[in-house]
């Protein structure tokens, strides 16, 4: 007897994939009238790679407020972190990321189980399309999920290799290509030289680690923009709305004239720049979708770096620690790009290229890869991505951002039409969004998609 029931299958068991688990079982009576799969090879689904279990210094980059699994309940991450026994006595500003983790993990372990959520600890490797309009979605173990809906909630990929066509290093003990992998930064002695490749907030926090396992060598960083994320500045300043003055602009330059009159009158008011830039949140996307591909290109290309030093905010406590370790001469930052890392026996050369096209070569013992997820998903060789790529059902966008979708998440195809029963949300949604990582977007993404999934279960339509 076929089952009546609908297949949710979600691939992908972080953040997004977890938030949409949670969101599906808040429609009225869905999970009466479908099944949910949760596929997510890590020991425990809920943290994801982000929030896994690690050091604690390894904090969130904002504080709990906004950092709620349910928008309707904003509070719910800062009551549960007031309950924890390490932070019951005092809720920190800024919270480590294992314990979102366990939030997360907690959360979706009451979801799993009879009546909601089946949890399938193994890889997903293909989701080919049946002659039913179903997708059998293969598991590494054998197991086979006939599915209505596949959703991939696929998050980040490791970092790419950041230099050079020779890439001999990568076989080098000594170079760590992925610092959120099992045991990233095994092997470092205290005295050792390293190199960061990179200066974002994964080399943030990378330091903050060496830092608390007692590293005491000098440490190199390298950026093209010379920069380290901007700290967090005190918490409750505001700034209006003013995306009424940016609505529809069609170039960069309009936009960043706008943005330039409000920051001279936030100065004048005494706020500082933060709040301007964090008043245009809830239209990053809006702002983005207004430029044509050319003009996504130039920002890209110019302003996307320095973008992220300003939005993408340390914690101070992690911004005084950089400081500290800069004044005292064991850390320091060069700008420029790396264009060849080359083996030199047990030690690692960095060759660096600066503004004025100037090469130096740096050595060092150790050498991490801080440069940021894979996005292009041309490149991704993930055997369910190189599948549906290779069918034509998922089509990379053409700045190598992530996946092209329509307004509701599904895939499209190469023909320009939606994939059948294909959808996505987080990361890969940054060509319609550009900000596509952070909780708030991606929560907004989980709530829309279960609604339309359930909206389309109800009505019958794929």
């Amino acid at each position: 007897m076929i089952s009546s029931r609908s297949v949710i299958t979600i691939v992908g068991g972080g953040f997004a994939g977890t938030a949409l688990a949670l969101h599906l079982a808040r429609q009225s009576g869905l999970l009466a009238r479908a099944d949910v799969h949760l596929v997510e090879p890590r020991p425990t689904p809920g943290p994801g790679l982000a929030y896994a279990p690690g050091p604690p210094e390894h904090l969130l980059n904002v504080r709990p407020g906004p950092l709620s699994l349910y928008p309707d309940r904003p509070a719910h991450f800062a009551e549960w972190l007031a309950r924890q026994p390490e932070t019951a006595a005092a809720v920190p500003e800024f919270a480590p990321r294992p314990l979102y983790g366990r939030y997360l993990a907690q959360e979706l372990a009451a979801l799993l189980g009879p009546g909601g959520a089946r949890w399938h600890p193994a890889e997903a490797v293909a989701a080919p399309l049946g002659a039913g309009g179903r997708r059998a979605v293969r598991l590494a173990d054998g197991t086979v999920i006939e599915s209505d809906y596949v959703v991939l909630a696929l998050g980040n990929f490791p970092p790419p290799p950041p230099a050079g066509s020779d890439l001999a290093y990568l076989a080098h003990p000594r170079y760590h290509p992925d610092p959120w992998g099992p045991g990233a930064l095994a092997g470092i002695e205290p005295a050792d030289a390293v190199f960061l490749v990179g200066a974002g907030l994964t080399a943030v926090d990378v330091l903050m680690a060496l830092h608390r396992q007692g590293h005491r060598g000098p440490v190199t960083a390298v950026a093209r923009h010379g920069r380290w994320p901007a700290a967090h500045g005190p918490a409750g300043l505001s700034y209006p709305n003013f995306y009424a003055e940016l609505a529809g602009l069609p170039t960069v330059n309009g936009v960043v004239a706008v943005l330039k009159h409000h920051l001279r009158h936030a100065a004048a008011q005494g706020l500082g720049w933060r709040p301007v830039l964090d008043a245009l949140r809830p239209d990053l996307g809006r702002i983005w979708a207004a430029w044509p591909l050319a003009e996504q290109a130039r920002f890209l290309r110019h302003a996307a770096a320095l973008w992220a030093v300003a939005r993408h905010r340390s914690p101070p406590q992690n911004a005084a620690t950089v400081a500290a370790l800069t004044a005292a001469g064991q850390l320091r930052l060069l700008t420029g790009r790396v264009v060849a890392i080359v083996p030199a026996g047990p030690d690692l050369r960095v060759e660096v290229r600066d503004r004025s096209r100037a090469l130096a070569a740096h050595r060092a013992r150790h050498v991490v890869c801080c440069t940021g997820p894979l996005l292009d998903y041309h490149r991704i060789a993930a055997p369910l991505v190189q599948q549906l790529r290779a069918a034509g059902h998922l089509l990379p966008d053409p700045l190598g951002l992530g996946i092209q979708t329509d307004a509701h998440g599904a895939l499209l195809g190469a023909d320009g039409r939606p994939a059948p029963g294909l959808f996505t949300l987080g990361p890969s949604r940054r060509p319609a969004y550009f900000e596509s990582t952070a909780v708030p977007e991606v929560r907004q993404q989980a709530v829309a998609l279960a609604a339309e999934l359930a909206a389309r279960i109800a009505t019958g339509r794929q």
